[in-house]
């Protein structure tokens, strides 16, 4: 696998708009519902124990985020992710300040072994998941992501799942569709040096993976896991693209998340294809 057709997914995901249940913190609750809105998916905010295994059935794509983990929060974690195995719906978890604190390090790493679809996280977070580090600094990273590509190699065959890793060119790495004993490795460039100063940009970056993988259909067959990466790579391509756009305009936090919304509606596929990407294959690191 060395292409992805990023024009391809962004069609289908506007013309699909999947429904994406979003258990995630607080503090990007509206933030992540208005990015989902704007790129073309429907968001659903639905993170207590008592509604998540039922809605997590309706829903394409799902959202577990740690970033204010409540109780109720971990709770409807846990039964949205069981009831997603069971209906085999895509589910992508953020393990934000994985190995800060230990109550929630527990969680994340049981969380990490039951399935997800993607693990999408800073590069300390990643490091720190795949058993190379202590974790990040809060929301922020210590790690750069060159320096980690090969523990999350290691991640991505130990649960699974697709891993992404954000920074100024973001890696997405999964076991090669075409070929199980390598790796396909994708990287993203582009964005916005203003997107790490908005609240949420990176959250909100996990929900938009998940309603890529959500527009996915789920019989594509021996193709699943390939379109699955396809559109876990759109999403940060979604995202780069829209960064670039609203920097042309913005030139100042405040300003610059209102214009990034905005470019998340109206990127073109053109603007899509103009964003630098990469995929390679490389090899397994064990």
């Amino acid at each position: 696998m060395t292409t992805v057709d990023v024009a391809a997914h962004l069609t289908t995901m506007r013309a699909q708009v999947p429904l994406v249940q979003c258990i995630t913190n607080t503090v990007v609750q509206q933030f992540s519902a208005n990015v989902l809105l704007a790129a073309g998916a429907s968001p659903a905010m639905l993170d207590h124990e008592a509604d998540a295994a039922q809605f997590a059935r309706l829903a394409n794509g799902i959202l577990v985020n740690f970033g204010t983990a409540t109780s109720h929060q971990l709770l409807a974690a846990d039964a949205a992710t069981a009831a997603a195995a069971e209906s085999d719906t895509p589910w992508v978890l953020d393990p934000v300040s994985f190995g800060g604190v230990d109550h929630r390090t527990v969680h994340i790493r049981r969380l990490a072994q039951s399935g997800p679809t993607c693990i999408r996280g800073n590069a300390s977070e990643i490091a720190g998941l795949a058993g190379a580090g202590a974790g990040g600094r809060g929301i922020e990273s210590t790690d750069e992501v060159d320096a980690i590509l090969d523990h999350a190699g290691r991640l991505a065959i130990d649960t699974g799942a697709i891993i992404a890793v954000s920074g100024p060119r973001d890696a997405i790495i999964g076991t090669d569709p075409e070929d199980p004993g390598r790796l396909v490795r994708a990287r993203v460039a582009g964005g916005s040096p203003l997107m790490p100063l908005v609240v949420g940009t990176g959250c909100s970056l996990a929900a938009l993976t998940a309603a890529y993988l959500g527009a996915v259909p789920a019989d594509q067959g021996p193709d699943l896991a390939g379109d699955r990466f396809a559109a876990v790579v759109t999403a940060h391509v979604h995202f780069a693209a829209a960064g670039e756009v609203a920097a042309r305009t913005a030139e100042a936090p405040g300003s610059f998340a209102v214009a990034f919304l905005d470019a998340l509606h109206t990127v073109s596929e053109d603007d899509l294809t103009a964003v630098d990407v990469t995929v390679e294959t490389v090899e397994r690191t064990h």
